[in-house]
């Protein structure tokens, strides 16, 4: 509220100001017939009169006259280095576009100002370096860039001229072409906007900085809290201004100034104008995200790193760290910048590498409503509801269909924000349509903050179906159904108990699988609280991926697995190893998988493409890239491939498949090479796998359905939550561990076991952190994010270490010695298998 006070203060100042320059110094119009305005000789006040003039003006809304070129003045071109000077002649026939354009809208003979170094602006600037007390530019800076109606007319291009692709500020640049009958939302109407030269933008700044007055600088930044005002209100209560084809410019403008993370501009000016820019109609803000994506990568760079020093200056700033009572969420302009940055991340996606086209979104839709006529039941994102990214909408696009962005995505983090959101609160303000949440936001949060959101959702749909299930239960009268997704298994027969009970939930009420799952392993008294879970899905994990089993095929080059396109196996086994995978993430369990990265892609949405060869068969994928590349006028006559694919199933036989019919008296040329590729990739990734991978990515979404997974996180990141990360970072466990039961980081047993875990094998390590959490995976997040006590079990004895892996919990007797230790911690990790009652 108080910068808001603050910049309509401003901005009544500034206007004062205008009033007062124009009722002393007058417009510059020859032929002005303004009674309030100097230069018609109607108004000769003094400095008193003219300040008390100015008030009552500012209070009436006057209008203003525009500034004007003498008609004295020659503008001299952008290229001359030498300023213009004065002559006796009239006006140069150069003018603008967007000065002749005005002068005829107002039917007088005069040209309006419009900022640009072709024009008289370089006098001044000139003629301000040799007299630093001339305020004439000063004056012209401060009403023209508070003022919208001059600066959109600004640094416009001098001539019409053929687009230029190269140029990221043409205002017509070829963009794909969509099919707008079906969704009209996505059209494109960039190419109608006239926009700024922003080099010349970029230039005029350097100029007006190089002469580092700072009353020039001061007004300039004054003049930008009043625009910044100004537009807001001609958003909120002018519509018709948004369909100005110019409207856009101050924005482009204000965020070429190199000083906006300045302290002054962080301050005021810059807090303003995201509040401009949010009040923009989506459609706008659709049109900033496509220009700003024509920027050079530096350009955008630093577009986004001034969005981020806003976000953590005011995070610093506000103390945030300190008042345990007082959320970020509230913040307007930490959430404002969040917002604004969003329009940025949206621009280096677009200037990416996206592949909007080839994505399976229906068929995902269909796993979706199968499950829901299934279960009778829509959770809470029913299908077809609106997109809370309304942006993304916009635009036509989502995050799974980039390939590759201007800017890594890790640029868009904020880790000063990220140490500050509190995800439970925040959690709840998602689900809450009144309230700001990061979540929605989620390019800005890092991957751990996001799967504890993600762990949070789970916990609350295991409640949530916990106590619909009892309520069915009273409804319906007799028992109560398990309250869990209760599993009792033999270790000796582990899969096919397994399957066979995930198999019948399945059939009988997919909604069980949302139930908390707990596991009983047959002859053993381990209470599951997590830990039995975890071990037991990684068996499982582990079995299924067994060569032997025949439904993965291993490549031992990559060391992944893959489905066996040849496996006999029905189409439920592969919907079960879904349902497998889904429970590990609906679980929050890290399991030990070695799938390729285009696995959880096609998960995502996506078909595979050739962009995900290199990570499916390296050798494969440089292969296909020599033959796109090969000889154009040798490539039959060497190479001697047809469209066909040979293939070897399980048993070692030898089988040819055509990629399409007659393709094996079909010869791949320099002209067909790109599609014989292309159908290659296409059979490898998706067609010869098409059964398998559907039912398995059916039975993934009867667990996921409903989950904010697809809309939080990447491909990349889904996999890290498959698989946990791969930095075994010992030192930061150290850091994050807890000691209890006598133990403290000051004692000598404690000291010993860091010593002897730090000279651990990677092996014994992994071993260790199996024995410890019942998983040997790094969480999101690393190692710092597990919460490992250690507590004192008893005095030196020769018992072995025992560990409630449900808890992350470490029972260690204070041995005598290190050497005592490390022999009966290194047998502990070593022969532990099974869970018993302490």
């Amino acid at each position: 509220m108080a910068n808001n006070f603050d910049n309509r203060r401003a901005a009544a100042r500034k206007l004062i100001e205008n009033y007062y320059n124009q009722l002393t110094n007058g417009c510059g119009n020859g032929a002005c017939v303004n009674e309030h305005c100097a230069s018609s000789g109607r108004s000769l006040l003094s400095r008193e009169q003219a300040a008390l003039t100015a008030v009552d003006l500012a209070k009436k809304r006057v209008i203003l006259c525009p500034l004007v070129v003498p008609a004295n003045v020659t503008v001299s071109p952008a290229t001359d280095p030498t300023p213009p000077v004065p002559t006796h002649s009239p006006p140069s026939s150069s003018t603008p576009n967007a000065v002749t354009a005005v002068h005829k809208a107002t039917s007088e003979e005069k040209h309006i100002l419009p900022l640009s170094l072709n024009s008289l602006l370089l006098i001044h600037i000139e003629n301000s370096r040799r007299n630093p007390s001339n305020p004439t530019l000063i004056t012209i800076v401060g009403q023209v860039f508070s003022n919208v109606s001059l600066l959109k007319l600004s640094f416009l291009e001098t001539t019409e001229k053929q687009p230029d692709n190269d140029n990221p500020t043409d205002m017509e640049v070829d963009e794909p072409e969509e099919d707008n009958s079906e969704s009209p939302k996505h059209e494109d109407s960039t190419d109608r906007l006239l926009t700024p030269n922003l080099s010349e933008v970029r230039e005029f700044f350097r100029l007006i900085f190089s002469l580092k007055d700072s009353r020039l600088e001061r007004s300039l930044l004054n003049a930008f809290s009043v625009l910044a005002v100004e537009l807001e209100l001609d958003v909120k209560y002018n519509h018709r201004v948004v369909d100005d084809p110019h409207f856009l410019n101050p924005y482009l403008i204000f965020m070429e100034n190199p000083r906006i993370q300045d302290p002054e501009y962080l301050d005021r000016a810059f807090p303003a104008f995201c509040v401009a820019i949010l009040v923009l109609p989506v459609r706008l803000q659709a049109s900033l995200a496509r220009l700003w994506s024509r920027s050079d990568p530096a350009d955008l760079q630093n577009k986004v790193d001034a969005l981020q020093q806003l976000i953590t200056c005011r995070c610093i700033c506000e103390n945030y760290a300190d008042a345990s009572d007082r959320l970020v969420n509230t913040d307007d302009i930490i959430t404002g910048g969040v917002q604004v940055l969003r329009i940025l991340f949206y621009a280096s996606i677009i200037g990416g590498d996206i592949d909007p086209g080839n994505n399976e979104e229906d068929e995902i839709e269909k796993d979706l409503r199968l499950y829901y006529q299934t279960t009778q039941s829509h959770g809470d994102k029913r299908l077809g509801s609106t997109d809370p990214d309304s942006l993304g909408s916009q635009l036509g696009i989502r995050l799974v269909d980039c390939r590759r962005s201007i800017l890594d995505h890790s640029v868009f983090v904020n880790e000063v924000l990220n140490g500050l959101v509190k995800i439970d609160r925040d959690f709840i303000y998602a689900r809450d349509d009144h309230r700001f949440s990061f979540l929605d936001y989620p390019f800005i949060l890092s991957t751990a903050n996001k799967t504890m959101g993600l762990f949070y959702d789970n916990r609350i749909r295991m409640f949530t179906e916990r106590r619909e299930n009892l309520l069915r239960s009273l409804i319906a009268g007799g028992g109560v159904n398990p309250p869990y997704l209760r599993l009792q298994v033999r270790r000796t027969h582990l899969l096919i108990d397994a399957l066979v009970q995930l198999e019948l939930v399945a059939l009988e009420n997919p909604a069980d699988l949302k139930k908390q799952m707990y596991i009983e392993f047959e002859g053993e008294q381990g209470m599951d609280e997590g830990g039995v879970s975890k071990e037991f899905l990684q068996l499982v994990v582990e079995e299924i991926f067994n060569p032997d089993i025949g439904m993965f095929v291993y490549d031992a080059d990559n060391r992944q697995y893959w489905f066996n396109r040849n496996s006999y196996e029905l189409d439920s086994q592969f919907q079960l190893i879904g349902i497998i995978l889904g429970l590990a993430i609906y679980n929050n369990i890290i399991l030990d998988i070695h799938l390729p990265p285009v696995v959880y892609r096609k998960l995502m949405g996506q078909r595979g493409s050739f962009a995900d060869m290199p990570g499916f068969n390296a050798v494969l994928a440089a292969s296909l890239n020599d033959i796109l590349e090969y000889d154009p006028g040798t490539i039959e006559d060497d190479l001697m491939l047809n469209f066909e694919i040979n293939q070897t199933d399980m048993f070692g036989r030898v089988s040819t498949h055509e990629l399409r019919p007659g393709g094996a008296n079909e010869p791949v040329t320099s002209e067909n090479r790109r599609e014989f590729v292309g159908l290659y990739v296409d059979w490898t990734l998706n067609e010869s796998v098409d059964r398998q991978f559907k039912a398995f990515r059916r039975g993934f979404h009867m667990v996921m359905a409903d989950s904010p997974l697809r809309d939080w996180f990447r491909t990349e990141e889904v996999e890290l939550l498959v698989c946990g990360s791969k930095e075994f970072d010992f030192r930061a466990l150290e850091a994050s561990t807890q000691y209890d039961a006598g133990f403290d980081e000051t004692s000598e047993t404690i000291r010993w076991f860091w010593e002897a875990v730090h000279g651990f094998s990677l092996s014994q390590q992994r071993a260790l952190l199996q024995f410890t959490t019942g998983s040997d995976r790094v969480p999101v997040g690393g190692l710092s994010k597990l919460r490992l006590i250690i507590a004192r079990n008893g005095s030196d004895s020769d018992r072995l270490p025992t560990a409630h892996t449900c808890f992350n919990v470490l029972l260690l007797p204070q041995y005598s010695s290190r050497e005592k230790l490390e022999e009966r911690l290194v047998k502990a990790i070593t022969y532990a298998k099974g869970f018993g009652m302490l």
